[in-house]
C-alpha cells in the first residue's frame, strides 16, 4: 500500500472558508485552494466535507456541529484530504456567522499550521475513536472520548489548546 503524501500549512498562512447553514462552501481563500489543489469553482456550492479524511472520527464532527449550532466556537485538530492526493493537518477554529438579529446565517473556519507534537498525540486518540466507532458507532466513540478526557483530567478545549501550545 502506497503511503499518502503529507502537505503542510505554511507557517504564516491562515486557511479560511465559509459555508452556508447546510455546510456548503460559500467562500475559500487562496491558501485553502493552494493546499488542496483546487480552484474556487471546484469548491463553491460543494459540501465542506468533500475534504474530510477517512482517518477523522465522526464524533469529532458531531462535537463540532453541536458547538457551532449553539453559537459556541470550537477548536480542533483536523486531518483533511488534498485533491492532489495525500492529506494535511490543521488546527481549526470554527464559529457560527450571525446576522444582526443573532441568527445563524453560516459558519466560518480559520485554520492554521498545527503543533506537530500535538498532531502525533491526537492521531493516536483519533485511531482509538475510529476503532470504537467501527465496533459501537458514535455512541461508543463518544464514551471513549469522555473517558480519555477524564483520564487526562482536562476538558476538551483545555486539552486541544494545550496540545497546540506544546
Amino acid at each position: 500500500m502506497q503511503e499518502e503524501k503529507q502537505y503542510f500549512v505554511k507557517e504564516n498562512d491562515f486557511i479560511v472558508s465559509k459555508t452556508d447553514t447546510k455546510g456548503k462552501i460559500t467562500y475559500c481563500n487562496e491558501p485553502f485552494l493552494e493546499i488542496i489543489g483546487a480552484k474556487a469553482s471546484d469548491l463553491l456550492g460543494k459540501p465542506h466535507n468533500i475534504i474530510r479524511h477517512p482517518d477523522m472520527p465522526r464524533i469529532v464532527f458531531k462535537l463540532l456541529w453541536d458547538r457551532i449550532k449553539s453559537k459556541k466556537e470550537i477548536f480542533a485538530f483536523v486531518k483533511n484530504r488534498s485533491f492532489k492526493g495525500g492529506y494535511y493537518w490543521v488546527f481549526a477554529n470554527v464559529t457560527a456567522s450571525l446576522d444582526e438579529r443573532g441568527e445563524i446565517v453560516g459558519y466560518h473556519s480559520v485554520r492554521r499550521r498545527p503543533n506537530m507534537d500535538g498532531v502525533k498525540f491526537i492521531e493516536g486518540v483519533y485511531k482509538k475513536l475510529l476503532e470504537a466507532e467501527k465496533i459501537g458507532g458514535m455512541e461508543a466513540s463518544g464514551k471513549l472520548l469522555e473517558k480519555i478526557l477524564k483520564e487526562s483530567n482536562m476538558e476538551y478545549d483545555e486539552l486541544v489548546h494545550k496540545l497546540q501550545r506544546g
